[in-house]
């Protein structure tokens, strides 16, 4: 019998079928640090898992490392989920990663720090553009866990503290791996719906793996979109979260969050808001009319040096300037108009531009009349 002669490629083809029918092999959970990291052009990140006694290379697609909650860094430590398969041009196995997260607290810490930085660099943290609040809220939207202690909370506090108001619940995860896309869905919900004056988006108090739902960038930038203002009330007074930076307003807990509707009310009419709003008034007023005045003066100053100048260009002395005189009586008091006005041998005053003639008239001659030698 012949011996079959295999190709390289026909080898390693057979052995990445062999790995990837292998069921183990095809959904693997792992645990490594990161090292030889590079994050290709294309999008695709390389990379070895290493421990103490071995390592592996690896890649993670960039259909998939985009959906990753914080930044691989050389050294981070993460636990990744994939499948084995050989390269078949290098003959070479490799881990397929399709997810990863960080390894223990200090990762999710890092992760948080991570994502923190990049959205305040992006302005979603940003004073300016957080909303006040409505004074009278008629309908205030609860998103929230239905079961837990906070929405009790919530409710009994709004109850006591703000009757009038309306509260629309709309029930979420608020742990776990569906919470952060409920929590998103809630939102965008309640906005298409557009009843809520005010939202209130929370949990009760836990652990960082707990509350991590609300340190979700999907999360965070539907806060961001929202055109509802958002209070945001997660966990304890000590517990911040990526949801408290990007809110309108935070409150320390659940409780206060409802609380807040009083004090807001409370603060528009303290008597030293008052004052300190009646005098940004007055210094508006004040503003304005100091514009109208010099918008005023301004156009009645065009207007005047318009005139001057008209004047200027009838006045007599302009026409002296360009080579005429006034010719007046003896005492200059009476202007001589006409030949009518003086007599051969009076004596008249001739002004020009730069002085005055004394003279003496010697003869008369009309208009038209021939002036002889």
């Amino acid at each position: 019998m012949e011996q079959k002669i295999y190709t390289i490629k026909e080898l390693n083809r057979y052995i990445r079928m062999k790995m990837e029918s292998d069921t183990l092999l095809s959904e693997v959970w792992i645990r490594g640090e990161i090292s030889n990291f590079t994050h290709h052009s294309s999008g695709h990140m390389y990379f070895t898992l290493k421990d103490k006694d071995s390592r592996i290379k690896s890649i993670m697609f960039a259909s998939h490392n985009q959906r990753l909650p914080f930044i691989p860094r050389e050294g981070t430590r993460v636990i990744a989920r994939g499948n084995v398969s050989v390269y078949e041009r290098d003959g070479q196995y490799q881990f397929y990663a399709t997810q990863m997260q960080p390894d223990g607290i200090g990762s999710l810490y890092l992760a948080f720090e991570q994502l923190k930085q990049k959205l305040e660099a992006e302005g979603l943290f940003a004073p300016q553009r957080k909303r006040p609040l409505p004074a009278f809220p008629r309908v205030i939207g609860v998103i929230t866990s239905p079961t837990g202690a906070a929405v009790r909370d919530i409710l009994t506090t709004l109850e006591r503290r703000y009757p009038q108001a309306r509260v629309v619940l709309h029930p979420v995860l608020v742990q776990g791996k569906g919470a952060a896309p409920s929590i998103v869905q809630a939102i965008r919900t309640m906005n298409a719906l557009g009843e809520a004056d005010v939202l209130i988006v929370g949990r009760g108090g836990g652990s960082l793996e707990e509350l991590w739902a609300f340190n979700e960038e999907a999360v965070a930038r539907s806060i961001y979109e929202s055109a509802i203002p958002v209070i945001s009330a997660v966990g304890h007074e000590t517990d911040f979260t990526i949801a408290d930076f990007v809110a309108d307003l935070r409150a320390a807990t659940p409780t206060a969050a409802a609380e807040l509707r009083l004090h807001q009310r409370l603060l528009r009419y303290h008597p030293q808001d008052t004052l300190a709003l009646t005098k940004r008034r007055h210094e508006d007023a004040g503003r304005l009319l100091r514009a109208a005045m010099n918008g005023i003066l301004k156009e009645k100053s065009q207007t005047l040096s318009y005139g001057i100048r008209q004047l200027d260009a009838l006045s007599p002395l302009k026409v002296m300037a360009r080579g005429y005189s006034l010719v007046y009586d003896e005492k200059g008091r009476r202007l001589v108009k006409s030949l009518n006005d003086v007599e051969p041998g009076d004596l008249v005053r001739v002004k020009l531009t730069d002085g005055e003639l004394d003279c003496q008239v010697w003869g008369m001659r009309g208009a038209g009349e021939d002036h002889g030698d």
